[in-house]
């Protein structure tokens, strides 16, 4: 999950981009990500605007999920435009930008695992689900899913710490910030392998199981057979965006195969691609997604989203 946020790391940006280029690089990413950002905000708008959004469990999740979506997309940008503006932080701003990052950032496939089991419980336990899934549960499935995150960035801080700052001439930065530049001792790197591979296996195994749970009973006589295909759907859905949180990992071995290949100004026009697919995108998918297919969110989205004058226009007529 590192390199989420895109960093021009060792690559003199000044040296291999003209202004003009890295004036086109900047629009081309900060425009879309203002588009899905404006998205996602009006989907927490919505989803804080009726009380059946506040009193239904798996709306509440979306909220979370989409909340830490939006902040890790807010930081991956700011992030970025410092990179490309050739601004060096010190390690303590740094840091405090990557552990941010990473927190909201490991919240995504840990949500996507409860709202995989509230939907497998919604189709196999269809009488059960109202006591099972209660406010109060869901409540404290957030709280441990962001003491989780909270657990793992307070480790990676105290990793950080070993590392002997004080023999620094100074705290600047000589590279731009990025999640790689902060993992100093190899203990860092060991730890950050070890919990990523952790997590998306242990929430992969999850959701397959889900999903796996969710069609064998949905041939059983009393299962609603629209509702258990179409909570097949979102689960696959889930596997989807957990994929694409999972290919983030791949992005450094990745480009360092492709740079034996290739100039490092290609690089860098590779590394902005993959930060679009990779790190923007996936972030506005769970409002794409659910703003689509929800009926209850999908009107509302698109009241706020288009014109409202203009759907008010053409309703009345």
């Amino acid at each position: 999950m590192s390199n989420l946020n895109l960093s021009l790391s060792n690559i003199t940006t000044e040296q291999y981009q003209g202004l003009l280029e890295r004036l086109f690089l900047c629009i081309f990413t900060t425009v879309p990500c203002c588009v899905f950002l404006f998205i996602n905000f009006t989907m927490l708008f919505i989803l804080r605007s009726k009380t059946v959004f506040c009193e239904t469990s798996r709306y509440i999740l979306l909220y979370n999920l989409l909340f830490a979506d939006t902040v890790m997309m807010l930081l991956s940008q700011i992030m970025y435009l410092l990179s490309a503006s050739g601004i060096l932080l010190t390690y303590p701003v740094c840091d405090l930008l990557n552990m941010l990052a990473a927190l909201t950032n490991q919240i995504s496939p840990l949500t996507l695992v409860v709202m995989s089991l509230e939907r497998y419980v919604a189709v196999c336990y269809p009488l059960r689900h109202a006591t099972i899934i209660t406010i109060r549960t869901t409540v404290v499935a957030i709280i441990v899913v962001w003491a989780i995150s909270s657990l793992n960035v307070l480790t990676r801080v105290i990793l950080l710490l070993q590392f002997p700052f004080r023999d620094l001439q100074s705290l600047q930065m000589k590279t731009f910030c990025s999640v790689r530049v902060l993992l100093l001792l190899p203990m860092s790197d060991y730890y950050e392998k070890a919990y990523t591979c952790f997590v998306f296996v242990s929430a992969g195994l999850t959701i397959i199981s889900s999903y796996i749970g969710v069609t064998i009973a949905a041939r059983s006589a009393s299962t609603d057979k629209a509702s258990a295909r179409k909570t097949r759907n979102t689960l696959l859905l889930h596997m989807m965006q957990l994929f694409l949180s999972l290919s983030s990992t791949a992005q450094t071995p990745l480009l360092t195969t492709i740079s034996r290949f290739v100039t490092r100004i290609v690089i860098v026009r590779i590394q902005v691609i993959f930060y679009m697919c990779i790190s923007i995108f996936p972030r506005c998918l769970s409002s794409l997604i659910y703003g689509i297919r929800d009926q209850n969110i999908r009107h509302l989205l698109m009241y706020y989203l288009c014109c409202r004058l203009k759907v008010n226009y053409v309703s009345q007529s």
